[in-house]
């Protein structure tokens, strides 16, 4: 068991409703391509208890229409999850639509989350993530058709600023939200154009939250630990938090976000080494069940090890050494090369993953012209993959 240590206590967080799920304590695992797949969602859950809400990688409403095999099996959940969270990304409102008909009626989840945040340029070409809200009756047109087509599941959103400081969307996107019947709303206080660079906008998130008292609002954005989540939640009145970035690498950080929520002064975790290496190790194998093949689950764990060792006294060919393992056996006996009685280092937490920022934002053709005009959006500006 990871070592723990004492936190400044701070005042217990209200429960989060979406729908008939309650969220205690507010704390939710943000969707990431590439990264929050079943593996990792049980590693997180199991540092929280049980505790909070876990989404999916974003799910391609097109290739989950057309069964596509990579997409059935990224909605596939473990028997504990619950509840089960799928997000979606979809830009035509009929095959979003359909497919939260067919997550409805086939009983594939239990909350639906709706993708206006992604910010990456294969995306936001066709229209989609963080750029489609600029299209206010597009937003209006598939949020109608989700919240329709999910009857009785809640169906919440994830949306950005804006394109960028000169074209902000989150005020119009959060009344259109609550006028459609969204249950809940996250927003990441960057824009488009900042991508992950530069400081998060927690202003933003206090100024939807008194635009739109009717429903929760979640902050989202640099998030590294819990005093952070205690920290937005003070100072924007927000319902709650979204963690993405913050849990690379770090799994235990939901243990520490459900301490600090709960008030308890007792149960930080600052893992030694030799306990991170315990936590890699299963975080490979769960990969390595979960595809059906241990040297690729290994394969895929690749992109993780630089975020579990930052801050550790490991040398660059160590590094270079466990980047390229593939199989768990050589994975273990890397690790246990290692000084593993380090204890937690210094410092360690902070920004992780990806972190570039003002970037040219690519767009459909004339986007920007007619804020409200959505001609020439269809079912070809779906993307046809999964997870990102």
């Amino acid at each position: 068991m990871p070592t723990l240590t004492t936190p400044a206590p701070d005042r217990t967080a209200a429960p989060l409703r979406i729908g008939p799920h309650t969220v205690a304590p507010p704390v939710v695992l943000a969707p990431m391509a590439g990264i929050t797949n079943a593996p990792f969602r049980t590693l997180c859950r199991e540092f929280s208890g049980g505790k909070g809400l876990f989404v999916s990688e974003m799910i391609t409403t097109r290739a989950l229409v057309e069964r596509n095999e990579k997409t059935m099996q990224l909605i596939h959940f473990d028997a504990t999850e619950t509840p089960r969270s799928i997000q979606l990304y979809g830009v035509d409102p009929g095959t979003v639509g359909k497919a939260v008909r067919m997550i409805a009626e086939e009983d594939l989840a239990d909350h639906i989350d709706l993708n206006f945040g992604c910010p990456v340029p294969k995306v936001t070409r066709k229209g989609g993530g963080s750029a489609l809200p600029y299209k206010r009756n597009l937003l209006r047109a598939i949020v109608r058709e989700a919240v329709t087509g999910a009857g009785d599941l809640p169906v919440t959103m994830k949306m950005r600023k804006g394109l960028d400081d000169d074209h902000l969307t989150y005020l119009d996107a959060g009344r259109i939200a609550v006028e459609e019947g969204v249950t809940a709303i996250a927003l990441h206080g960057r824009t488009t154009a900042q991508h992950y660079g530069g400081t998060a906008d927690w202003d933003a998130i206090a100024r939807l939250k008194e635009h739109v008292p009717e429903i929760p609002v979640l902050g989202n954005g640099d998030i590294w630990s819990a005093e952070d989540a205690l920290r937005m939640v003070r100072e924007t009145g927000c319902d709650g938090v979204v963690v993405g970035r913050g849990c690379l690498g770090r799994p235990w950080l939901f243990a520490d976000l459900v301490a600090a929520f709960e008030g308890r002064t007792d149960a930080f975790v600052r893992p030694t080494l030799r306990e991170v290496a315990d936590v890699m190790v299963r975080h490979a194998t769960l990969l390595g069940e979960w595809i059906g093949d241990e040297a690729r689950g290994v394969i895929d764990f690749r992109k993780h090890v630089a975020w579990y060792l930052k801050g550790f006294a490991v040398g660059s060919e160590m590094r270079k050494r466990l980047a390229i393992t593939s199989s768990l056996e050589a994975l273990r006996a890397g690790l246990d090369d290692l000084d593993l009685d380090q204890p937690w280092p210094a410092g360690a937490d902070g920004p992780r993953g990806r972190t570039s920022g003002n970037n040219r934002v690519v767009l459909p053709d004339g986007w920007l012209k007619d804020p409200y005009d959505c001609a020439g959006i269809g079912e070809d500006a779906e993307l046809d993959t999964s997870g990102g």
